[in-house]
């Protein structure tokens, strides 16, 4: 993929719990960490990022961390921004200070919603906050069951409302649990599985869509 880019900020967004918010951040940062110079941010309380970094691999390509947070975070954006190519943030679930903060530094928003409705109405929130920093937002529907209607039922949904969705899907696969315990990305610990090449797809359409 050409370095069309410098710098870039996407912010991970969802108020609704059990998304895949996090385990989203640490793969795409994961996946571009070998070619790029990559900065992940934890500012979600639960810091779960925080504690996947700490099981990352001392052979794993290099990634920034950092969990700096309250009246230090603006400054510690600023920093991140002019050292590296991409900033991948894993903001808070609840709309605060903080979350405010981390979209209106974000280039995209990137929401992940399971093919379920209360996941698509958390997504709301988000979207009117992104446009109202008048940031780009787009949802991606992550933890896609293998088999059924559902995820075609809430894509017909999405399209009818209007509301922007990636073409790339990531399924609900194991690996990306497995991988997570493990401190790595699914592109990293798995490099020719499934799951990985859903990454692939997704990382692509969104740095398209970013460039």
């Amino acid at each position: 993929m050409p370095h069309s880019f410098v710098p870039l900020v996407i912010t991970i967004s969802q108020q609704k719990g059990g998304t895949g918010k996090t385990t989203l951040a640490a793969n795409l940062a994961a996946a571009l960490a070998s070619t790029r110079k990559i900065a992940l941010l934890d500012i979600d309380p639960q810091h779960s990022l925080t504690r996947w970094y700490a099981k990352r691999p001392a052979t794993a390509a290099k990634l920034t961390f950092s969990d700096v947070s309250g009246w230090r975070l603006a400054g510690e954006l600023d920093r991140l921004r002019a050292a590296h190519d991409l900033v991948v943030i894993d903001s808070p679930p609840q709309v605060d200070t903080e979350a405010r903060q981390a979209i209106r530094a974000a280039n995209v928003v990137l929401i992940p919603v399971q093919p379920s409705a209360p996941d698509i109405w958390a997504a709301e929130g988000t979207l009117k906050l992104a446009a109202a920093e008048r940031r780009q937002a787009v949802m991606v529907m992550n933890r896609v069951p293998a088999t059924g209607r559902l995820r075609e039922i809430m894509t017909a949904q999405l399209a009818e409302s209007g509301a922007p969705l990636l073409t790339a899907t990531l399924g609900n696969r194991s690996v990306f649990a497995s991988a997570f315990a493990a401190g790595l990305g699914v592109i990293e610990a798995a490099p020719r599985s499934i799951a990985a090449n859903e990454l692939r797809a997704l990382v692509t359409e969104l740095l398209e869509i970013s460039g």
